[in-house]
Parts: structure tokens; sequence; C-alpha cells
């Protein structure tokens, strides 16, 4: 195992792989994941290694979409389309098996009206989060399906669609990833060759270079995704 291959199992691997464990995915599942960073790229292909037929990954940013599609998922850009009316269309109106909110409290403030008046919220301090992706998911959930959060969240939620959950029986599974329960197994993975976490890595440089690249990877440019600095 390499330095790289490692260095994701203190964070970024277990969360993704938890989260779609979560989801209890079965044969011919279909797995909806809100957020293509980091630890929504590793959602994806640990949905497919535990069994997802279908992936669709969800967000807007072009080289996080771009790295999603290598992973064989299927993807939506939420600038361009309805996700509901789209995730309603790809199953046929029955919603998802599994829906992974890898977003959590900072989702983009233009994805919608209702993610635009959680901005407003926010800022004049009458709301701690935004809560838009975790509405979203319950929305395009299959009735009895599973809804993961990963994402985090820091506070008091608002207009979450709980009844619509509780007529529809959605299963709700969430945490902060007890990350030495997962050690063991994905070390294995990685071992037998199931799966290179690594893959994620686009930029690589020395600790000096770590404040220009900070500020390339917060403003999204030169198809940032993961940086990995080497002293």
């Amino acid at each position: 195992m390499t330095d790289e291959q490692a260095l994701f199992l203190s964070d970024i691997f277990p969360t993704g792989y938890m989260a779609a464990e979560f989801c209890d995915i079965q044969p011919g599942d279909t797995v909806a994941i809100w957020g293509c960073g980091p630890v929504g790229q590793m959602a994806i292909r640990s949905a497919f290694l535990l069994g997802a037929e279908r992936v669709i990954a969800i967000d807007t940013v072009p080289e996080r979409l771009a790295l999603a599609r290598v992973s064989g998922a299927l993807t939506l850009d939420f600038h361009e389309e309805d996700i509901y009316d789209r995730l309603m269309e790809l199953t046929h109106g029955r919603g998802a098996d599994g829906c992974i909110d890898a977003v959590g409290t900072e989702a983009d403030a233009m994805a919608s009206a209702d993610s635009m008046i959680d901005r407003v919220k926010t800022a004049l301090f009458m709301g701690t989060d935004r809560p838009h992706v975790l509405r979203q998911a319950i929305q395009c959930c299959r009735n009895f399906g599973t809804v993961s959060i990963v994402g985090v969240y820091g506070g008091f939620l608002d207009k979450v669609p709980m009844g619509s959950a509780i007529n529809r029986g959605l299963r709700f599974r969430m945490a902060q990833t007890p990350v030495q329960r997962y050690l063991p197994m994905l070390m294995e993975r990685i071992q037998n060759g199931d799966i290179d976490p690594s893959f994620v890595i686009t930029h690589r440089a020395s600790l000096e270079d770590g404040p220009d690249l900070y500020k390339i990877f917060r403003d999204k440019h030169d198809g940032c995704i993961k940086v990995v600095l080497k002293p």
C-alpha cells in the first residue's frame, strides 16, 4: 500500500464507504449521490463496489462531474436540470433506492428557490444551516428507501419534509464516521486491488505551495478536487 492510498483511510474513504453501506445496497439498486467532492467520489465508487447497478451523481462543478463519469456514474448538473424531475424520469417515477447527502450545510446558495431563502436566513441569523440537499434527497427517495447523511449539519434545520418521509416509510442513516471500525476492511479492499482511493488526487505539491493551492481549491480552479502536500 502506498502512502497516498493510506492517506485517504484517515477520513475520506471511510466516510464515502459508510455513506454507501448505509444504503443497504441490493443487486439492481439505483443510488443517487448529491455532492461530487472527494467524499462524494468515494461514495460513488463504494456504491458500485457494494453492488449498485446504477449511480447517479449530482453536482455542478465540471471536473467533479467528469471524475464521477470516469467512475461509471450517470451525472446530473443541478444548474442545468431539475433534479427531482430527472430522477423520477430515470427511475420511472419510483425514486432512487438510496439517496446520499454528501453536501451538508454548505449547499449551493443558488441551487434553487429554497436554497436562496436558506442563504438569506443564515445571513440574517434566522437559521443555522442550508438543508436544500437533504430536502431534495427525501423527495427523490423511493418509498421505504434510505436517506444516508454524511454531509455535516451544524444546528437546527428548517422546512425539512418530515411528513413526506414518514408517510413513505423512509429510513435515515447518519453519523460522523467511526474510522477505526472501517480501517481493517478498507485496507484489505485496497490490498486486494478492489479500489485505489488515490484516484481522487488532482494536484501534488510541496508545503510551500499550500497557500496558493488552497486558493485554487477554494475557488474551484484548474480542475482541483484534492491536493496532496509533501514536505
